[in-house]
């Protein structure tokens, strides 16, 4: 969460100048956006951040010595660390989903017009996905195939919730907004959200993407299961 009387600070992380230069134009003609550094690769994000603080690093996959994938899960390591949103052109990014097991907040498309731009930069400040939650489940199900294989790994915290919040976590993984689970189950929406707010707590969930990652990981959704 930002302080509403300062601009929120974006972090540009992409090794095309010209990709950076796109986004700062956008960025620096919102009166409530400033760029607060740019970094080439994940090993510069880095050392920018030591002495640079934001709020939102807009972070490309793809990129020499540190890719970002490695840059997004040292960053998220970080105290107080900012959101990451990851770069991707959707049809090469195969590595995406594993930017978000890393702790990404989501994705956004390289050619994202200025609208899609600066929504995205509000919306996860305010503790919000960047994609719709059924964008976030196709591209969920778009990137799980390059995933090799496995057996659900058994995670001890799904022990620790009710069998609602089991029940809310499943819906959510499928990509029902907050408004569609409440239909479901024939709860307030309200409701709905305090469930989510406390299945993020109790299984050290930064937000509803990793919630998403967290389902599909330990087995309680399958990729392609709409039911």
């Amino acid at each position: 969460m930002t302080d509403e009387t300062r601009p929120i600070r974006v972090m540009l992380v992409d090794d095309q100048e010209l990709v950076r230069a796109g986004f700062r134009m956008v960025l620096d003609a919102q009166p409530d956006l400033e760029v607060a550094g740019e970094a080439g690769d994940g090993e510069q994000a880095l050392r920018v951040l030591q002495g640079t603080s934001a709020d939102v690093v807009l972070m490309d996959v793809r990129m020499p010595r540190m890719d970002g994938i490695e840059a997004t899960r040292r960053i998220c390591a970080l105290p107080d660390a900012p959101k990451v949103i990851i770069l991707t052109t959707f049809d090469l990014d195969e590595y995406a989903f594993a930017a978000l097991k890393a702790g990404a907040s989501g994705f956004l498309l390289k050619d994202a017009g200025p609208t899609q731009l600066i929504e995205a930069m509000h919306a996860v400040c305010s503790g919000d996905a960047v994609v719709a939650p059924s964008t976030t489940r196709r591209l969920i199900d778009k990137f799980v195939p390059h995933i090799p294989a496995e057996e659900p790994v058994p995670d001890g915290r799904l022990d620790t919730l009710t069998a609602r919040e089991r029940e809310v976590l499943g819906l959510v993984a499928k990509g029902l907004s907050n408004g569609e689970i409440a239909g479901r189950l024939y709860v307030s929406e309200a409701t709905v959200k305090t469930h989510v707010g406390r299945v993020l707590m109790k299984l050290e969930l930064r937000d509803r993407v990793q919630a998403v990652v967290f389902a599909y990981e330990a087995g309680l959704v399958r990729s392609g299961a709409t039911d």
